[in-house]
This record gives structure tokens, sequence and C-alpha cells, in this order.
């Protein structure tokens, strides 16, 4: 493993969003001494057969899953994420937007939210709250810790393999995964963020038709966290 190394890993089906995505992942300053690796997976069968796929063929420390559609708007993003991990060997997940409790439905965005997100997107069917109902926090060590994460940027510090056998498509792989780093004994961090560190363009490529298939594998694998906070699902791990 390449403790200086961070991967960009993203899954695409078209050649402009994810041009333009990689655009922006050239402009970030690269921490000293460390390198950078872009992977792309294309027309992959499910997202987390793309991620494991990517996962055991590189060698970064330092992973960053995310959505052809996404546009890292923070150009010191790799100092800032770098810095979090670095404070405490135990955060192993890292996400943009985030939620301290798992909703009873199972639904994400049923919930409270912390961290920032600039959305390009008009369609009524895209299931992202208004900004106004997020929760931000100024904590002092510059990150909250939370139970989930959203799926649209994950970077990680460990590799734990994907569930690929469960989910078979391009849904809740981020509130399994979030799950599994906690079953694992790690923490998952939200940055603070005074302004977005990232764009989410998903105005075309949201997909909900099989969302509640892998909701009832959620709810029926991790019942007994369901409408728990942060704190009581690590007590109820250790």
């Amino acid at each position: 493993m390449d403790n200086h190394k961070f991967a960009f890993i993203i899954c695409s089906n078209n050649s402009i969003m994810l041009n333009e995505c990689i655009f922006y992942i050239h402009q970030l300053i690269i921490p000293k001494n460390y390198d950078i690796e872009i992977l792309t997976v294309k027309n992959a069968s499910s997202i987390t057969s793309a991620y494991n796929e990517a996962m055991v063929s590189c060698n970064a420390k330092y992973k960053i899953y995310m959505h052809q559609d996404v546009f890292i708007l923070n150009r010191n993003f790799l100092n800032d994420a770098l810095s979090i991990f670095l404070s405490d060997p135990k955060i192993g997940l890292l996400g943009m937007v985030g939620y301290t409790k798992i909703s009873p439905d199972g639904i994400m965005w049923h919930i409270p939210r912390c961290g920032n997100l600039y959305l390009s997107s008009s369609a009524p069917a895209v299931p992202y709250p208004p900004l106004d109902t997020y929760s931000y926090s100024l904590e002092q060590d510059g990150y909250s810790s939370v139970a989930l994460i959203d799926g649209f940027l994950m970077m990680t510090a460990y590799d734990l393999r994907w569930d690929e056998e469960t989910l078979t498509g391009w849904d809740f792989y981020d509130a399994f995964q979030s799950i599994n780093f906690l079953e694992n004994g790690y923490r998952i961090a939200v940055p603070t963020q005074l302004y977005p560190w990232c764009l989410h363009d998903s105005d075309h490529f949201c997909n909900l038709i099989h969302y509640d298939e892998f909701r009832q594998c959620f709810k029926q694998k991790y019942h007994s966290l369901l409408g728990k906070n942060i704190n009581e699902i690590v007590e109820s791990m250790s």
C-alpha cells in the first residue's frame, strides 16, 4: 500500500460528464510528496462490483469513490481531507454530506443532514432536500462524526470490500458501506464546509427504479440500528 497516494475511482457511462469531472480533479492542489491516479470503470454491471474491481487493482491508501457528475470545487480538497484522516487513525471514511442518525425507514434524506453541497438540478425527482435544511457544523475539530454518508463522494483510508453479492445495482451501496466501516471499528467524518467542496450535477442521472428493493435489504440486515444515532450505534457494536 502506498501511503502517499490518492486514487480517484469513477464509474462512467457518459464521456462528457467524465471529462468534466476529471478536469476538476486536475485543478486540485496535490500535497507535497503525494501522487494521484485516476481509475475509471465503464459500463459496469453494478457500482459495488466496479468499486471492488478498482479497489483491488490500486495500491493507493486514500481512495476517492465518486460519481462522474461530481465536480470538486475546493482546490485544497486533498490537503483538507488528509488533515482529517491524519488527526485520528480511527477515521476510515469521509464524505461531503452525512447523517448522525439512521432513519427508521432507511431513507437518508428523511432525517437532518450535516455537511454542504452545491446541487445543479431543477428536477423534482432528484431526492435531495433544500440546502437551507442542512445542519451546518463549526466544530472545533473541523468535522462531524456521522453514521452514514451520501455516496456521491466517499473517501476511504482503508480498504473494505463492497457488498456486491447483495447490492447488484446502483442504490444503497453508501449506507451499506458506511455500516461496514462502523462494524470494523472505524469512524466516519463529514468536514466542516463554510462553502461546499463539491457540486453534484445530478439533473439527468437519477434512477430510483430499484431503490426500494435495496432499501428493504438494508432494513432487514440492519433492523437493529434503525432509528439510532451514531453514539447508540457505536455503543451497540462495542
